[in-house]
């Protein structure tokens, strides 16, 4: 990274296109044959040819056909990623590994062991070859595929029942210690880590139904789930490097419908993470962050059972009415991992088209009314 932002500065200074410290004048230029001195405060600019110039300004910029947009890129290229959770072509995990390869990280992805051969099947006969397009025409290269079930730390954690069942049948080195000593072996080490795995047995029943089963299990789950990852993972993660998990507004609002011990798990991963934020940035230089993603009708979510009706009201009450893009949580993701997000850690960064700012429905009956 420091080597290509050199070479960024020094083509910068080698163009006409200048960007200058806090000055009075804005010079829009249009040819390529000034030249340009930076020995004085600001950059002075000689030209053959008359400049017009506007006042009250704060930059001096030259424009030209040769200069293109100068913007900010994301630059993971060098980076490897293990997305945690990644078992079909339509949910935020996916979406997150697309916004990644497209920046250059190379991917690697856990995925849950009854779903393994469905998802490696579906990748090797091209079914996801359409999702998995990037924005330069290029598909996205998953390296590895890895079996994993973040509920179970280590082999003595797996119960009989488990081990015995055909949905695990022929799969192995599938636990959290298990998966990070496989990516050790292979990879040596990651540089991004990424939770994007939930699951509430009793999602459907309220709060005051839920078994303590059910609840420890969402909590389990979808939440010491990042724990365990992280903290396995944390040992073979480059100084430097970031990890992000998704959590849901239900957190710190009351969503009904959404139960069995799911609003307590998103509530603890969002305390874990500031918790995280500190021990993991402290032991190992790593950023700690999670997005609070809006509704998505998604494989996952749909167990819920009336995802089409969150969306519908994420739709009519956010303050940006539009439709949610899984890319746009990708996007975001792509940011928080990134050298541009340096300073951002153990933060719950919205992407919901404001709708957690929202305190009143608009489309109320007594407000409409």
């Amino acid at each position: 990274m420091t080597a290509s932002a050199a070479a960024g500065v020094q083509m910068v200074a080698a163009r006409p296109c200048i960007s200058a410290s806090p000055g009075i004048l804005t010079a829009r230029v249009s040819r390529t044959d000034c030249m340009l001195s930076t020995t004085a405060t600001f950059p002075k600019i000689s030209c053959s040819w008359p400049l017009r110039f506007k006042r009250n300004d704060v930059v001096v910029r030259a424009i030209s056909e040769e200069c293109g947009p100068q913007g900010l890129p994301i630059d993971l290229r060098g980076k490897r990623a293990f997305i945690a959770g990644v078992a079909d072509d339509n949910g935020y995990g996916w979406a997150i590994a697309k916004a990644l390869a497209a920046a250059g990280a190379e991917i690697l992805v856990g995925t849950w062991v009854p779903a393994l051969n469905i998802f490696e099947t579906s990748l090797r006969r091209g079914k996801f070859d359409e999702s998995r397009k990037l924005p330069d025409g290029s598909l996205m290269d998953i390296v590895k595929v890895y079996p994993l079930d973040a509920v179970y730390d280590s082999p003595d954690d797996v119960p009989e029942d488990v081990k015995s069942n055909k949905r695990y049948a022929g799969a192995s080195n599938w636990t959290v210690k298990e998966v990070v000593e496989s990516v050790r072996n292979d990879f040596g080490s990651i540089d991004i880590l990424v939770h994007s795995l939930a699951n509430g047995p009793e999602v459907t029943k309220p709060l005051l139904e839920t078994s303590r089963r059910g609840y420890l299990a969402a909590i389990s789950a979808s939440s010491y789930s990042y724990v365990s990852l992280l903290q396995h993972f944390l040992p073979i993660m480059n100084p430097g490097g970031a990890s992000i998990s998704l959590t849901y507004i239900a957190s710190e609002r009351a969503i009904p419908g959404y139960g069995g011990g799911m609003s307590s798990a998103k509530a603890a991963l969002e305390s874990d993470t500031r918790v995280l934020a500190f021990e993991a940035g402290r032991k190992g230089k790593i950023r700690v962050n999670t997005i609070s993603a809006g509704p998505l009708g998604s494989r996952a979510a749909k167990a819920i059972g009336f995802i089409e009706k969150m969306i519908e009201y994420s739709y009519v009450n956010a303050p940006l009415q539009k439709e949610l893009l899984a890319d746009e949580v990708g996007n975001t993701a792509a940011f928080l991992v990134s050298s541009l997000a340096s300073a951002i850690t153990g933060s719950t960064v919205y992407v919901d088209n404001g709708l957690n700012t929202m305190g009143l429905a608009i489309d109320s009956p007594t407000i409409t009314s």
